[in-house]
């Protein structure tokens, strides 16, 4: 199967101009075989698939369902969890790494940093007081393949990915039509369902390859030096919105406890 393993839609990120509808149909032109939707700290998007009936208009092409996380102090991290599982929680952002870990590993799911080795705010390894030996053997995978990070964040990361040995999964992470599909993920297996993604991951990914080419109009590319602007914004924006999120996320955290 192939898939883009890092995939965002109107629906579920305000950041993104493409529907899971018109998304889907551009990967089938593509030669995909399957999405996992990852939306930043919403499933909106895969509940757009389910609600419209896409798998009825499109029955061959498999649609995942996985979320962006943003954590307090380690960046984008992406969780896949079982089909019949469902946490509001992923849905607030702010969960430092260890408490994502945990709640993750406890329902039976799955999870890795995005892009690892990009912008600081946004990335595992950017954050430098996250990087620890002992929470990267904790991760399940690693995205290898970002294709819109540059080529030496991308070597960085597959380079974690191998000396760490896990699983490296590919992704085009598109905000935008034009970079659908640039990046991907060959499993030599039919996967049918999260569960299936999940226990193929566990078991080491064997089979698994990834990679595609750079997207060269990101935001990055646009606005050059200045980009450090919005990436300190992010932080702050990160912070606030952590705040605000402070108590549902309390209230949601004594229930999984329960």
């Amino acid at each position: 199967m192939k898939l883009d393993m890092h995939c965002h839609t109107k629906e579920g990120s305000v950041d993104c101009s493409v529907s899971v509808r018109e998304y889907i149909k551009r990967l089938i032109e593509c030669g995909f075989d399957g999405m996992l939707v990852t939306d930043h700290d919403s499933y909106g998007g895969y509940r757009a698939y389910r609600n419209e009936r896409l798998n009825r208009e499109f029955p061959h092409f498999r649609v995942f369902k996985g979320v962006e996380y943003d954590t307090i102090d380690a960046g984008h991290i992406i969780v896949i969890m079982p089909e019949w599982i469902s946490l509001k929680v992923l849905e607030l952002r702010g969960l430092p790494l260890t408490v994502l870990i945990d709640i993750v590993h406890k329902y039976g799911g799955v999870l890795g940093p995005a892009h690892p080795c990009g912008e600081r705010f946004l990335s595992y390894i950017g954050n430098r007081r996250a990087y620890k030996v002992s929470t990267m053997l904790k991760f399940d995978f690693v995205e290898a393949f970002n294709a819109c990070e540059p080529e030496e964040s991308n070597s960085e990361a597959k380079c974690l990915s191998s000396v760490y040995k896990k699983p490296g999964t590919g992704g085009s992470d598109s905000h935008r039509l034009d970079c659908i599909g640039l990046g991907y993920t060959m499993i030599p297996v039919e996967l049918k369902r999260e569960s299936d993604l999940i226990e193929y991951i566990k078991s080491g990914a064997p089979g698994m390859l990834s990679g595609g080419s750079r997207y060269g109009k990101t935001i990055k590319d646009k606005l050059g030096p200045f980009n450090d602007i919005l990436v300190n914004g992010f932080y702050f924006y990160n912070k606030l919105e952590g705040l605000l999120h402070r108590r549902r996320r309390l209230i949601e955290l004594k229930e999984i406890r329960k």
